[in-house]
């Protein structure tokens, strides 16, 4: 073999080599952002299972105010069967959307319920109504983080998968578009923890 061939066969051993690095960055950066999701996922779950024992308890205090108490359920029933619908990894642009409006449906019934609930002192004073509001208030918080996360798992991913010459690759190696930030409709709002007073 002369020098040449060498060389050759060398910068091609080099391309291949970059080209499968290339494909297991965009595999691992894609893997990144999914797992992040699932951490919202975990997050949204626990809040969504909050939300039951909070209605329920304030349902002794409020039982006139039934459609407050059921607009809070049904808020947080469809919230839950669209993050469902997502458990299994399909975490698209419209999937994302559909979540961020439901999740924007359930804070502001929530936000009707912590008004409605000012007007009852002995629920404001309630025990487990307390805790509830507390654990609600610190999975808000998880909720925010975990989306932030997710957010910066995805701008990773885009990042790299929008750079040269990555961008020539990504559609033959199956990550055809960009991934898509989660984004609630208020998001300035959605940023606060929820204000309960008790």
């Amino acid at each position: 073999m002369d020098i040449s061939t060498i060389v050759f066969w060398l910068i091609l051993l080099g391309l291949v080599i970059y080209v499968v690095t290339i494909y297991n960055t965009l595999v691992t950066l894609k893997n990144r952002y999914l797992n992040s999701f699932a951490q919202i996922e975990v997050q949204l779950k626990r809040r969504y299972d909050l939300i039951p024992n909070l209605v329920e308890t304030a349902k002794a205090y409020m039982g006139h105010e039934r459609e407050t108490l059921e607009a809070v359920i049904n808020a947080r029933n469809d919230a839950a069967a669209i993050l469902k619908a997502m458990s299994d990894g399909n975490v698209g642009g419209a999937q994302l959307s559909q979540l961020a409006n439901a999740e924007g449906t359930l804070q502001g019934a929530l936000g009707k319920l912590n008004v409605t609930m000012e007007a009852y002192p002995d629920l404001k004073a309630n025990e487990n109504m307390m805790q509830l509001s507390e654990e609600l208030t610190t999975t808000e918080n998880r909720v925010a983080f975990a989306r932030q996360g997710f957010n910066d798992a995805v701008m990773t991913y885009n990042t790299y998968r929008q750079s040269f010459p990555q961008v020539f690759f990504a559609t033959k190696f199956g990550h055809p578009e960009d991934a898509s930030l989660l984004q609630f409709e208020d998001s300035a709002e959605i940023q606060r923890a929820p204000e309960v007073s008790f």
